[in-house]
């Protein structure tokens, strides 16, 4: 056993004597006093009588059954120890001293929250499953809160995710892609989701993030890349039944490699004896991003607000740019058969979003800030087109190397 689990299995163990408490005390605090002097009395012809000492003494050991099994119970929740056969416990069961104990209702639910709460400190189980929190109502309340200006994409996910989660049977993996300028928020909102799905976010062991030039930089060597992949991806899924995959900068992942994974996100019953349809797929790129930002543009000088853009209106624009053959990523079959679910488009950022973000910066930083000092950071900025200077060029993400500079 190793040292730094004992603590914690001793205080287990005294949780676990409290849950016992109306067996290990018995029902009405059944004095456990010296056994020697209890059995001197008894041999001896006392008050209790031979009788009443077996009745008690059969009682005190089944109650002392009850107790190891509450423990065999937990330890075999959370450490995966002391789970026996089906034979050997019925084995155990037929020389237990009253083989009619069983665990109380509610000292097994107590069981059950305990093991939980002591999950969300550690691993507790080889899968990983019990790190798994899916919070989709805090990720819309950071959403609304962190992320700016972007309404479509805090609809497409929350809603996406909502229906994904709650189907007992999913026909597939569930496939989203970010679209939109650098700095507009998709890596943002991509670790969010992770931070709310899993305990431990994106380092998580059912979180792998893939980057395309830091992965796969080497186009001669796709077919060990491909092996690599398809590997580490069965191997995630095997471990939890629910996983993440991020792609990040997927514009730039070589079509073999998207061809490669197809077969883990289509609408297949099974691949053997792992179940791909509980993953989430992410894939992050910037093409798309001038489409998106014309119809910005064109609805700002048509006086309509961005927050009028639709969903409908904006992903038609966003797929005939994506379907240009010159592009790797719609050359793939993901775009071709219609595997991805959910284009999510990201606007391009106007000036009050950039001082938003520099407001966040300040306040994650725990530093003072002014109205003067946000404008101060977000003319820092490039904006365009040229003529209206409407969009910031990099959205929010050099925001914190500005507040940087003004620091004293």
């Amino acid at each position: 056993m190793g040292q730094g689990r004992l603590p914690a299995r001793l205080g287990l163990a005294c949780c676990l004597l409290l849950l016992g408490g109306t067996g290990v005390l018995g029902s009405r605090g059944t004095p456990r006093g010296p056994w020697e002097e209890e059995q001197g009395s008894v041999a001896e012809g006392g008050p209790w009588g031979r009788a009443r000492y077996e009745a008690v003494k059969k009682h005190l050991g089944a109650v002392g059954a009850l107790s190891k099994q509450y423990w065999q119970y937990l330890a075999c929740k959370v450490w995966q120890e002391g789970c026996k056969e089906e034979k050997e416990e019925e084995e155990e069961e037929e020389s237990s001293p009253s083989p009619g104990w069983s665990l109380p209702l509610v000292g097994q639910d107590y069981l059950e929250i305990l093991s939980a709460w002591y999950c969300s400190f550690g691993k507790c189980c080889k899968t990983g499953d019990c790190r798994v929190i899916n919070n989709i109502t805090g990720l819309e309340a950071d959403l609304n809160g962190q992320l700016h200006g972007q309404h479509l994409a805090k609809e497409v996910v929350v809603r996406a995710l909502q229906g994904f989660l709650q189907s007992p049977r999913p026909q597939k993996a569930l496939v989203l892609s970010f679209h939109g300028w650098s700095g507009t928020g998709k890596n943002f909102v991509a670790r969010m989701l992770a931070s709310h799905l899993y305990r431990d976010g994106l380092k998580s062991k059912c979180v792998r993030v893939f980057i395309s030039l830091f992965h796969f930089p080497h186009h001669k060597y796709m077919d060990s890349y491909k092996a690599q992949l398809k590997k580490q991806i069965s191997e995630t899924v095997q471990l939890c039944k629910q996983s993440l995959f991020i792609f990040d900068e997927a514009e730039k992942l070589h079509f073999s490699l998207l061809d490669a994974i197809k077969p883990f996100m289509a609408h297949y019953d099974n691949m053997g004896q792992v179940d791909y349809q509980r993953s989430i797929f992410l894939f992050l790129s910037n093409l798309g991003g001038n489409a998106i930002n014309e119809v910005a543009l064109d609805f700002w000088r048509a006086g309509w607000a961005r927050e009028e853009i639709s969903m409908e209106f904006l992903e038609q624009r966003l797929r005939l740019e994506l379907q240009e053959p010159a592009e790797n990523y719609a050359r793939s079959h993901l775009l071709k058969e219609n595997l991805i679910d959910f284009f999510v488009p990201f606007l391009p950022l106007e000036y009050h979003h950039v001082k938003l973000c520099a407001r966040d910066a300040f306040m994650a930083r725990g530093l003072p800030y002014t109205e003067a000092a946000l404008d101060e950071v977000a003319r820092m900025m490039v904006f365009v087109p040229k003529e209206e200077k409407l969009f910031s060029a990099q959205g929010c993400k050099s925001v914190s190397q500005r507040i940087n500079y003004l620091l004293p």
